[in-house]
């Protein structure tokens, strides 16, 4: 008698990280490693601390969430190696270098140093195929005003913005906020450029929020993004695959604060989602095409989430921005938005898995 032996693809799933989403981070990751199909993957962990330490991971999922994970007593000293002949992590254990060898990640990071490229670029260099975009992509679409930008160049409907650096800024802040204040008038949204979970955004009603919240915004960020704002429905479109990637149902926000911000989104449980949107069907169809269009135009894979406002004055459907590395927690909208459309949460994560060894070709 003989019995097939199924040989599991080794899976590691990177969280934490410096950025000041690490929290988020950690929530995301635990529930993507639980819900990962153990009868087709060995899971692994690779930790990232808020100082820029790399840790293997060994313990419970549990203690993610907390950040307890560190004062768990399983952790070992680990990286990536960039080494293609390696092809996996390096373990400094005190029996001495240990190898695995990795046949998929997914980097379930959030922010600078985790969306923004630069890890995607060691990804890329190390030949593991990974959950996500590309270093370009992650890059262009981590930065609100190269978004904005190609955006705006690709004829995409968007809000009027402007953008400026710090040190130009500090130089006649006053005159950059007058010209603010003519082209975009009030309420102005004041971001980061390079932020994800709607940290450091502040909505400007007078001149005075206005000097503030650049300097909200100067805190996260040396660039800063001011756009106009826009009197419409909060609307978001999970887009799932490669080349031949695929709207999911559009979802809406009625924010329980003045807009979707870090605090509506994670520690305020009154914002209301509506799966599917509030909007007509015509619009949702428009919002579908639209975020493909946006998803291919950046150069996405994998997977990304993208955000429009549907005005109330003529139901137009406005690009806000791009997110290349949703959050995966159980209030995310990412996956409630593919589980509508039919794919659970375990089988979203195989299916992405599944779309980073096809794009790196294994």
């Amino acid at each position: 008698m003989f019995f097939e032996v199924t040989v599991l693809k080794k899976a590691l799933v990177i969280f934490g990280g410096v950025s000041s989403e690490h929290f988020v981070s950690c929530v995301s990751a635990s529930y993507v490693i639980n819900n990962i199909p153990n009868d087709k993957y060995e899971v692994y962990t690779l930790g990232i601390t808020t100082k820029g330490e790399w840790y293997l991971y060994e313990g419970d999922t549990s203690l993610l969430p907390e950040d307890r994970w560190l004062d768990s007593g399983k952790i070992t000293k680990a990286v990536i190696s960039p080494d293609r002949n390696d092809k996996g992590i390096i373990i400094f254990r005190d029996s001495g270098v240990e190898k695995i060898e990795i046949d998929v990640i997914f980097p379930v990071l959030h922010g600078m140093n985790g969306e923004d490229g630069t890890m995607q670029g060691l990804l890329e260099l190390s030949g593991i195929p990974f959950v996500g975009c590309d270093t370009l992509s992650s890059a262009c679409c981590m930065d609100k005003a190269v978004t904005n930008t190609l955006a705006d160049s690709a004829g995409i409907a968007q809000a009027k913005w402007l953008s400026v650096i710090e040190e130009d800024y500090r130089k006649d802040k006053n005159a950059f906020l007058k010209k603010a204040e003519e082209y975009l008038g009030y309420p102005i949204f004041v971001k980061p450029a390079n932020a994800g979970s709607s940290v450091g955004i502040t909505k400007a009603a007078d001149y005075e929020m206005l000097e503030k919240a650049m300097e909200t915004a100067f805190k996260e960020d040396r660039k800063a993004v001011l756009e106009e704002f826009i009197d419409g429905y909060e609307v978001e479109c999970a887009v799932l695959g490669n080349y031949n990637a695929q709207p999911m149902t559009v979802g809406q926000i009625k924010p329980a604060n003045d807009f979707y911000d870090y605090e509506a989104k994670y520690e305020n449980d009154n914002s209301e989602l509506y799966i599917p949107a509030k909007i007509s069907e015509a619009q949702q169809k428009e919002v579908q095409k639209q975020a493909v269009r946006a998803f291919k135009v950046l150069g996405c894979s994998g997977l990304s989430r993208v955000d429009f406002f549907v005005t109330k004055a003529d139901g137009r459907v406005m690009f806000n921005e791009i997110n290349t590395l949703p959050g995966f927690t159980s209030i995310s909208m990412y996956p409630k938005l593919c589980e509508h459309s039919g794919i659970p949460y375990s089988e979203l994560i195989d299916r992405l898995f599944t779309l980073a060894m096809e794009k790196n070709g294994r």
